[in-house]
């Protein structure tokens, strides 16, 4: 009976380390499978686009009558130096234009609230000048007074900007920014210049046209949204100043027998510059696409 009972308790110790060496043991257990974390979105990346908007001329013409021939007697033989004061400053008269093209342009996000980048971009334009008129005097050795009337088109026909953007995301998908850098475009003027005094034989007409490509620059703000994956929105103004262009102009009247009666010679000044006020859209490659360094 000892014996027996010997045995049948260390049955039961023999069981009851067997039992606690295998709750020691790792569970076999199958692990979850694993889920990659959402990609993080960032402003990173390169993005093509399309504008459109309202351009106002801001352009200003001047002038300057430089020197004047006066014959007073009706003799061919007596031709005069003057010195003439036609200078005058015309009042343009703006007009409102539309503007449209497309733009391309790289940002590159700075932490999680400041954002750089670099745009360019091209546009024509359409219906935006500056038109002015102005009078000048130029009196004469014997007071004799010679009156000019100057009407001048400015118009920007096309314009391209490289600009700089450095912005701050007021939230993740709005960026405020301020904009600059290099305007270059083509602008024509077209003017038309009279001399006149309500004598006989005194009225002359001079007009003409200019055209060429501009090099200035360029500044503005915007606020731009991203309204969906890999689209955003913006709304930008910018001024632009292309810088001044000059043309020149002579005019001359007779005595019915023939004789020069006046020879007057000016150059017209013209500034070209004006406002931009538009809207655009924008396609992003790679948008909310960043690589996340996945935590286990």
């Amino acid at each position: 009976m000892k014996r027996t009972g010997l045995m049948a308790c260390a049955s039961a110790l023999v069981m009851t380390a067997s039992m606690a060496a295998a709750a020691d043991l790792p569970s076999r257990a199958k692990a979850p499978a694993y889920i990659a974390p959402a990609p993080v979105a960032t402003w990173t990346g390169l993005y093509i686009g399309l504008n459109a908007g309202l351009t106002r001329s801001a352009a200003r013409s001047v002038d300057a009558g430089a020197f004047g021939l006066l014959n007073n007697g009706g003799n061919p033989a007596i031709l005069q130096a003057a010195a003439l004061a036609s200078t005058g400053v015309y009042v343009p008269e703006n007009k409102l234009g539309f503007i449209g093209g497309a733009q391309i342009g790289y940002n590159l996000q700075l932490g999680s609230h400041l954002v750089a980048g670099l745009e360019a971009d091209i546009q024509g334009l359409a219906g935006a000048s500056s038109v002015a008129n102005g009078f000048g005097a130029a009196p004469t050795p014997n007071g004799l007074g010679l009156f000019a009337l100057a009407t001048v088109d400015n118009r920007v026909e096309w314009l391209g900007t490289a600009r700089a953007r450095l912005g701050l995301l007021a939230s993740p998908a709005l960026l405020v920014y301020a904009t600059g850098g290099l305007a270059y475009g083509g602008v024509k003027s077209t003017f038309a210049v009279s001399q006149f005094h309500p004598g006989p034989n005194l009225t002359g007409f001079a007009g003409g046209a200019m055209s060429s490509t501009r090099v200035g620059w360029t500044a503005g703000a915007g606020l731009e949204w991203a309204f969906a994956r890999n689209w955003s929105a913006k709304a930008e103004y910018l001024y632009y100043d292309l810088g001044s262009t000059e043309a020149g102009y002579m005019l001359a009247g007779t005595f019915p027998n023939g004789a020069v009666r006046y020879v007057i010679g000016g150059a017209l000044k013209s500034r070209h510059d004006g406002h931009i006020a538009r809207v655009g859209l924008n396609y992003r490659f790679g948008w909310a696409n960043a690589p996340v360094v996945a935590k286990y």
